[in-house]
Formats: C-alpha cells, sequence, structure tokens
C-alpha cells in the first residue's frame, strides 16, 4: 500500500473545455472543494496523479511539476509519474524533455498504446514528434485498448476497442480448433468523437461454444497478428452450470492490478462489474474521465481478462460523480449527466443497453444466461436527495421497468444487481444505500411478494469488503444478498458480522465468484470470496426451494 504525503490539493479542478456550468451548480450534495483549500495528507495512490492533472487543467503547472518530480525521485520506478510529467512538460511546451519523459515511461513498462490513448487534447502538442509518429505507425493495424468482452449471448458477441486513429474494424470469429471462419462483424468505424473507441458485434455464433477472433484494423489480415478466445453463454432458458464473477471498488492501484489475473484464473463466463470499476470523482471534467478509464485500459492484465470474458457494467458514485451524490430527476440536470458522464461511460464499454438510451440515459438493462435473468440497476442517475420527499433511488421510469422485468422473467433464478447495498445493516445509519429510500425499498420487496416471484436473489457492491447478508421478510420468503466491492482498492472497510453479516471479508483484496446450477435437482447458487492471492475463506449456498 502506498500512502502519500500529498502537497497537492484535492480541490475539484475541470478542463478549460468543459467548464462552462451554471451558477448555482450543486453536485448533488457530495463532497465539494473545501474553501480553505487545505492540503490533504492521506490521498491514495489512485488520487495521486488525478490530482496532478486537475492542476495541469487550470494551467498551474509549477506545482505539479515540483510535486511529481518529488515523488518520482521516492519512487524511481512508478511510470504513471513519468507519464504525467511528460504531460505536463507538453503544456509547457518543452516537448524535448515531454518526449524524453514518455520514452523513460515506456522502457520502465509502460504500455505504449497507453501514450497513444491520450487523453488526446493532453498529448495533442506532441503529434509531431518523432515518438508519437513512431507509435502512431506501429498501432496502424493494432488495437491500442481492447479487445473487450461485451454482451455476449448464447448467439453473439460484442467486442470493444479503441485505435490509434479514425479505423475501419472487423472482428473475424474462427472454430476454436481450425482455421473455418465462422462468422464476421459488419465493418464499424472508429471516430474521434467517440475517442478513438468503436464495437463491433458479431451474430451467428452456436450456444456454449469455444471460439477464436482476432481484429482486422483497415483491412490488416487479422491472423498474421494475435488471436483470442472467449466462450458463448449456455443456451437462453435451459438449464445450465456456469461460474460468473462480480465486485466494485476497483481503484488503480498497480501492485493489485493482478487481481485481474485471478479472475481469469477462475474462467468465469461473464464478469459484473457493479460500480466504482474506475474512480472517476470528477462529473465536469471529459479529460478527467478519458484518463482515468485509459490507465486501466492499458493494464496488460485487464485486458488479457477482459479479451476473453464477458463485461457487464453498471457506475456508482465515483464513476457517475462524486462521493455519496445524487443525480436528481431530471434528465439534463446537472448539465454534466446527460452532457458528459453518460457519453463517456457508453464509450468505454459494451453493454446491452443504456437504461432509454439518448432520450432516458442510464446504465440500467437487462441480460440472461442459460435459465437466468439479471436486472442490472443505475442507483444514481435519478436518485434524488435522501433528506427530501418525495425520495427515489430509481426514478419513475427506471422503477416501473423493474417491475416489469421482475413480472416477465421467467429464469429459475432472478438476479436483482444494485450498486449500493440492500440490507440496511451494511453502512449504520447511511442514507447513501438503500437504507436512505426505505419506502421504494419496500416497494420493490413487497411487489416481489405480491406478485409470487421466486427465485430473487440480490447481488451488490460499495462497501470495501465482501458480505453475505439474509434479509428477513414479513410476507415473503428471506431474501440473500451478496456483496463484494474490493476488489483493487487500498482502502478497507471494517468487517460486519457483529452487525448480523452472515459472513465479512476484508483483507485482502477479494472478489465474488458466483456458481450457478439448474441443472440440480434443486437447484442452487454458490457464492465464494476469493482474495487477490486465490484463496477461498468463506462460501454460501442458496437451494432455489428457499427462494420460494
Amino acid at each position: 500500500m502506498r500512502t502519500v504525503v500529498l502537497l497537492l490539493c484535492t480541490i475539484v479542478l475541470v478542463s478549460p473545455a468543459v467548464a462552462q456550468k451554471p451558477p448555482e451548480y450543486d453536485l448533488g450534495g457530495a463532497s465539494k472543494p473545501r474553501p480553505d483549500m487545505s492540503f490533504r495528507q492521506d490521498d491514495q495512490y489512485k488520487r495521486v496523479h488525478q490530482t496532478a492533472l486537475r492542476y495541469l487543467l487550470r494551467g498551474e503547472l509549477d506545482k505539479p511539476q515540483e510535486f511529481l518530480q518529488q515523488y518520482l525521485a521516492d519512487h524511481s520506478d512508478d511510470v504513471e509519474t513519468m507519464y504525467m510529467l511528460g504531460m505536463v512538460r507538453a503544456a509547457r511546451g518543452e516537448i524535448a524533455e515531454a518526449e524524453q519523459h514518455l520514452t523513460q515511461a515506456i522502457q520502465a513498462g509502460l504500455p505504449a498504446g497507453r501514450i497513444l490513448a491520450g487523453p488526446r487534447s493532453l498529448t495533442e502538442p506532441l503529434q509531431s514528434t518523432r515518438l508519437l509518429r513512431r507509435l502512431h505507425a506501429a498501432y496502424q493495424n493494432r488495437p491500442v485498448h481492447g479487445p473487450l468482452l461485451g454482451n455476449v449471448t448464447d448467439g453473439a458477441a460484442s467486442f470493444w476497442f479503441r485505435t490509434s486513429d479514425e479505423s475501419a474494424i472487423e472482428v473475424i470469429v474462427r472454430e476454436a480448433d481450425s482455421d473455418r471462419e465462422v462468422a464476421r462483424s459488419q465493418p464499424v468505424r472508429s471516430h474521434a468523437s467517440d475517442d478513438y473507441t468503436a464495437v463491433a458485434r458479431v451474430t451467428g455464433l452456436q450456444p456454449d461454444t469455444a471460439y477464436r477472433y482476432a481484429v482486422a484494423i483497415d483491412g490488416k489480415s487479422p491472423f498474421q497478428q494475435e488471436t483470442y478466445r472467449f466462450r458463448t453463454m449456455p443456451q437462453q432458458g435451459h438449464s445450465a452450470k456456469f461460474v460468473l464473477a462480480f465486485g466494485g471498488g476497483a481503484g488503480y492501484v498497480p501492485e493489485n492490478e493482478r487481481m485481474w489475473t485471478t479472475i481469469a484464473g477462475c474462467d468465469p463466463q461473464a464478469l459484473l462489474l457493479l460500480g466504482d470499476n474506475v474512480y472517476i470523482d470528477d462529473p465536469e471534467s471529459r479529460v478527467m474521465q478519458q484518463y482515468t478509464y485509459q490507465r486501466r485500459q492499458s493494464r496488460p492484465q485487464w485486458r488479457d481478462l477482459t479479451a476473453q470474458t464477458a463485461v457487464f457494467t453498471i457506475w456508482d458514485d465515483h464513476d457517475f460523480s462524486t462521493n455519496d451524490s445524487w443525480g436528481g430527476p431530471a434528465i439534463d440536470v446537472p448539465f454534466w449527466k446527460k452532457d458528459i458522464v453518460f457519453p463517456v461511460f457508453r464509450q468505454n464499454w459494451a453493454n446491452p443497453g443504456y437504461g432509454g438510451g439518448d432520450e432516458q440515459p442510464g446504465c440500467w438493462y437487462a441480460f440472461q444466461i442459460a435459465d437466468v435473468d439479471f436486472l442490472m440497476l443505475d442507483c444514481r442517475y435519478y436518485r434524488t436527495d435522501p433528506r427530501k420527499q418525495p425520495r427515489s433511488m430509481l426514478g419513475p421510469v427506471q422503477k416501473q421497468w423493474l417491475k416489469q422485468q421482475l413480472l416477465d422473467a421467467k429464469g429459475t433464478f432472478k438476479v436483482i444487481c444494485s450498486s449500493v447495498p440492500w440490507d440496511f445493516r451494511t453502512k449504520g445509519d447511511s442514507r447513501d444505500t438503500w437504507n436512505g429510500y426505505k419506502k421504494e425499498h419496500e416497494e420493490i420487496l413487497s411487489f416481489i411478494a405480491d406478485n409470487e416471484i421466486e427465485g430473487v436473489v440480490l447481488m451488490s457492491a460499495d462497501r470495501h469488503r465482501s458480505d453475505a447478508w439474509k434479509l428477513s421478510r414479513p410476507d415473503g420468503y428471506d431474501l440473500y444478498e451478496f456483496n463484494s466491492s474490493r476488489l483493487t482498492n487500498q482502502h478497507v472497510h471494517p468487517t460486519m458480522e457483529k452487525q448480523g453479516a452472515l459472513f465479512s471479508f476484508n483483507k485482502p483484496q477479494s472478489f465474488g465468484l458466483v456458481t450457478f446450477d439448474t441443472t440440480a435437482e434443486d437447484p442452487q447458487v454458490t457464492y465464494e470470496v476469493v482474495d487477490i492471492n486465490g484463496n477461498r475463506p468463506h462460501a454460501i449456498t442458496v437451494h432455489r426451494s428457499e427462494l420460494e
């Protein structure tokens, strides 16, 4: 763990490109800049370079340069510091020095594609340098970031990429053990307006089948380059046994990025990221959001995992806004929800859906694996102030959608995924969980009981540990909640056995491994806690007969 004596104040700063905002702008009750401009001395690693970037975006270059130089002197192998020093020098117009820092970073292990990714507004002064020209040439027919698998079904799959320049992209799928081509995507094109990202979709695949695939960029023959492997999901509506991983709390910490390798070693068919997937905490700054996504997307451990494992995501406070925030009932107030946060989120994932799209933005959607239904909730975009009436976590449109999905779902299990915990005991008196929205919480759970909807399992994130909870219900079956949100974070929350958790684990980092077996006489779901070293300290199995 790196705790840094940080001589940079953590004020919320914005890039010039998104600096316009209403005079009465409010971050929805979230943490606001300290008026005394005091210094913090407890910043974790994930915050260090974000703070430097905030100064850079304000054009205040002396403080971050001085700090980063001292930090590099203390941590001579830290490639993120070398990268950020390159950005500061580029902003000064010191191009040779910037190029030197970036070259040093590559030599020390920074993936070269990271520099191409940008953010592009930072690297613009360097585009004519020898280094950037060489990198563009090297990545002309290779993805800078990705492939990242998303929205995999029993017959189709989506593939997300970032390219070095605007490019045409095709994905070609072949049999796992032969050269026979079985499908290819329609060509798609990455655009600067989408941060050079694009999603290609391949259809016509067989259920529960292994394939290998490659990407062709601007017509380059793909199987002369890297090939990847993935597997389609079991046939929808049919019984099956499958494994998924889930969690949240994935702040950027280099020594903990090996977590993605640990997850890959469990060979899950899906990874559910339930919020705080990256820590941005700057909803006004498009550049900050790009930077925070890009440093994760460059990691080889992340790329290895997500090239073969389908990723399904929702956001929580730190990747939507700032700590414990709410967006409010309006679609476009505050302005950053629809204009900045929503489009950047869409540019960086390949989910099955995004709420109601541009007309009703959000990150909620549903998908199926075999005969299990997953309902992914957006607990931030339309959340209202928990101190005032009326209170809503989901907003009326999403809540009605959830009820209809529950009525329509035919799966043996129905899994409702929330970015914040369902059980009120998880965070004491805090109103940031469903504890702040008790009436709506009861409305949803009573709806399940009143309509005799069986097989419901709850999943959540937010708390920096891994727990299991049992929610007693007066008029229906008891509900089980699987909670996990310390994938890579340094910060940890205390365990909760004394508060009633069935189990609670907080050290070291961990994720949830969930095995569904609907082929059993009494179908079952098993939740195991797996730590970053592969140990499995806790497990619980819930049978379908308990959820009737």
